[in-house]
């Protein structure tokens, strides 16, 4: 999980064990106020699938940033799995944010060990165990988590105003990302493997821009590219004359009353997407130039959504989603969450005109995030730094580049992106996978931005694929089976 546009949410710091460092002579001298990071480490390690055990090395290691003139000036952590079998692919992950660490990925989608979060009904005190991951990638593929600058324990070794020069915008952090793929493919003597790689959310948004900019800057090709939940919205306009932004939420809000009716299906999606983009469309576009276009509209997003008929006369059919989401279970005291609309919490103010609190799963995330992934480090591989690790950084996501300029915060800069590198590799395969009721990153923009890309050869190399749940449909086995399937599929097209 990740945010798309607004991370509003402080990580509580979560201090470990120092381990006692020998000094490096030939070390190079960091900022007085940093320890230095561990060296790599790497354990055995096992788990269960399919009734067969797995045996592969789970690694948490660093790699440098260096400046034109060869200094570090930052130091990128990752987690590793790899099995020692011929012709293993490698898959590069990345969440978003910006201000993410990779684990929601790792320990709630596709790592070989998971942990319990982001669903209904839990809590943030509740023991963060982890278990095997049936819906893990490993047995298909070899992983490696990647943790920006400002998230996880990597960090910059320099004063603020110069890293966020050189990490915290759009640009160049697709540039040393890429930078940090193609070191770990030198340093592992991988650059013959088979590369892929996925992004959730605003890693979602880093996806194709990564895969292009692997392939024309850095000279490494990618086979293929899974974005989750990604961040690739077109263009919206003037929410006053373009009907694009209600277009690309209203399908999400309609899933999440299906599913609380147990009509989510493939098919009754199909007719809500050819609403929204054909009638629905059209008459938000004719405005109070039809005066039937409106009623229209509200009699029949009342009845798809299942949602008061005068608050949805109120919005004219347009649904903001933090009203919807107050709306939604406003008399049992509750909040829906953007990321997934059936996972709720008390809402502390519910006289408040506005919503004064975070979102709920936001609130509940980061207990268990921070303390499965900080005690499978220092503990079960030995990794021991008294470093913090920020799971979600607010301090990145505030001092993030939003000045405008190429990819700033466009999906359409992403999506562009997308085409180039489709177009520039005729054998390079895109899942773009979304949660039905997500409305973070809502599928419909998708679905609107992937329709525009022209086909070029098999029309099945990009495709859009829509699961039960929400931005971490992940949590939900029967999606994280189903996604493991989807991918299976590309890797297997090799």
């Amino acid at each position: 999980m990740t945010l798309a546009f607004g991370l509003n949410c402080l990580v509580a710091p979560f201090t470990v064990v120092a381990q006692e460092a020998k000094p490096d002579p030939k070390a190079e001298t960091k900022s007085p106020q940093l320890n230095d990071l561990p060296a790599d480490k790497s354990v055995p390690q096992t788990m269960e699938l399919g009734g067969k055990t797995v045996k592969y090395t789970a690694t948490v290691g660093t790699l440098p940033v260096k400046n034109g003139e060869g200094k570090s000036v930052g130091e990128v952590v990752f987690t590793s799995y790899t099995i020692d079998a011929p012709n293993r692919p490698v898959t590069f992950a990345f969440n978003g944010g910006p201000g993410a660490a990779s684990v929601y990925l790792n320990l709630g989608a596709i790592g070989p060990k998971r942990v319990d979060f982001g669903a209904e009904g839990q809590s943030p005190s509740d023991p963060a165990t982890l278990k095997d991951n049936p819906g893990t990638w490993l047995d298909f593929t070899d992983l490696v988590f990647i943790d920006p600058i400002g998230t996880g324990f990597s960090r910059s070794l320099v004063a603020m105003d110069e890293t966020k020069k050189l990490f915290y915008g759009p640009d160049q952090d697709i540039a040393y990302l890429s930078k940090i793929v193609y070191d770990w493919l030198v340093k592992n003597q991988r650059l013959q493997s088979r590369k892929y790689i996925v992004g959730e959310s605003y890693g979602g948004y880093r996806g194709p821009r990564l895969t292009s900019y692997l392939q024309s800057s850095i000279g490494v090709g990618v086979n293929g590219l899974v974005l989750v939940s990604p961040a690739l919205n077109p263009s919206t306009g003037s929410e006053d004359l373009s009907p694009i932004p209600w277009m690309i939420t209203l399908p999400s809000i309609v899933a999440a009353n299906y599913e609380r009716q147990g009509k989510l299906t493939p098919e009754n999606m199909a007719a809500v997407i050819d609403y929204t983009r054909g009638e629905y469309m059209v008459d938000l576009g004719k405005g109070f130039s039809d005066p039937a276009a409106t009623p229209r509209v509200v009699k029949k997003v009342t009845e798809l959504t299942g949602l008061d008929a005068t608050f949805v006369k109120q919005s004219g059919g347009r649904l903001e989603t933090q009203a919807f989401l107050r709306e939604e279970f406003r008399e049992t005291g509750k909040l829906g969450s953007r990321y997934d609309p059936n996972v709720t919490a008390y809402d502390p103010f519910p006289y408040n005109p506005t919503q004064e609190t975070q979102d709920p799963i936001l609130l509940s995330i980061i207990a268990p995030t921070t303390t499965a992934m900080v005690d499978f480090v220092t503990r079960t591989v030995g990794w021991k730094t008294d470093a913090r690790y920020n799971a979600l950084s607010f301090e990145v996501n505030r001092n993030w580049d939003r000045s405008g300029g190429r990819g700033a915060f466009d999906g359409a800069e992403s999506a562009t992106d997308l085409r180039t590198a489709v177009a520039t590799d005729p054998k390079l395969r895109v899942l773009i996978a979304h949660g039905w009721a997500d409305l973070s990153c809502p599928f419909m923009g998708s679905v609107l931005t992937v329709s525009q890309i022209p086909i070029m050869g098999d029309p099945t190399r990009v495709a859009v694929h829509e699961y039960p749940g929400g931005h971490m449909y992940y949590s939900r086995l029967a999606s994280s089976l189903a996604l493991r399937k989807d991918v299976m599929d590309l890797v297997e097209k090799h």
